[in-house]
């Protein structure tokens, strides 16, 4: 389409029109948007929780318009190092809504060391070359933007009851956001609207994607924290990187020992601070 902002909104407005058609027809759907009010009534849930869903559709507002500044590897490195600082601070605080966690030396070695195994599994990929140290600060914050969301999610679903709920919420709050963005470059600048492309029908799917995406990341950040889900993703993300490579790979672009050795290294990271992490991750009173 050449407009990442608008092929955001057909992805986001394809899952809200999917998820939306469902909650019609599903009673649990709308009994869990029946306890949101009624927590929001109660003054149990703030009201700005609700609005989770915009920072999702912000995340990929401004990962649209750096990636073409930095390129997708120093991106991802850039990424997920704010994706993991945020993890340690909303676990920290508590606002998951599954309890305060300590920020142990294994937590930050465990987020250090996966932001490494990411820099090694891009490494062959990296161009430094008129390298813009905004944008690099810019995609740290899109990371965090992510870990923000997860934990908002997580606290929207200890109170909605229903993880679908949580994401019908996220995705009419981010396609309210998106559509607003895009009109506003629109009124601003060169941006135009462009035909959706005539492309195989999978394309369209991402939506889907993103509608169960939301509802199970929303019930296990609330269980392992928004770290430890934050690990095990990277981990995934990587896996399924490789596989695409294999099967659909990108025109130049091979499978390489660099992002191997990364996902190796990942899952390190996860068994050091993920999948042993419940033995230090205790619950605080304050």
């Amino acid at each position: 389409m050449g407009n990442g902002v608008q092929a955001a909104l057909v992805s986001f407005g394809s899952g809200l029109a999917i998820i939306a058609v469902i909650a019609l027809f599903n009673p649990a759907i709308k009994a869990g948007a029946a306890n949101l009010r009624g927590a929001i009534t109660r003054k149990e849930l703030p009201k700005w929780t609700l609005f989770a869903g915009a920072l999702g559709g912000s995340f990929v507002a401004v990962q649209t318009h750096i990636v073409p500044l930095i390129g997708v590897a120093i991106y991802s490195v850039a990424s997920i190092a704010g994706q993991t600082a945020a993890s340690l601070v909303v676990d920290r605080i508590g606002l998951t809504g599954g309890g305060k966690k300590h920020i142990t030396p294994r937590r930050i070695g465990a987020a250090l060391f996966t932001v490494f195994a990411v820099f090694i599994s891009v490494f062959d990929r990296l161009d430094a070359q008129n390298l813009s140290i905004f944008a690099v600060i810019l995609g740290c914050i899109a990371g965090a933007i992510v870990g923000v969301q997860r934990a908002l999610n997580g606290q929207i679903n200890e109170h909605s009851h229903q993880s679908f709920t949580t994401s019908l919420l996220n995705f009419i709050m981010g396609t309210a956001f998106l559509v607003i963005f895009l009109f506003m470059l629109i009124a601003l600048g060169p941006t135009e609207l462009v035909p959706l492309p005539a492309g195989p029908w999978w394309i369209y799917t991402g939506g889907v994607i993103g509608v169960i995406y939301i509802a199970f990341t929303s019930t296990i950040v609330q269980h392992l924290g928004v770290l430890t889900f934050t690990l095990f993703s990277v981990g995934g993300q990587l896996v399924g990187s490789l596989i695409i490579d294999f099967y659909s790979p990108t025109e130049g672009v091979q499978v390489s020992a660099y992002l191997v050795t990364g996902i190796v290294m990942t899952y390190c990271g996860v068994l050091v601070g993920g999948v042993n992490n419940s033995q230090s991750r205790k619950r605080l009173n304050q």
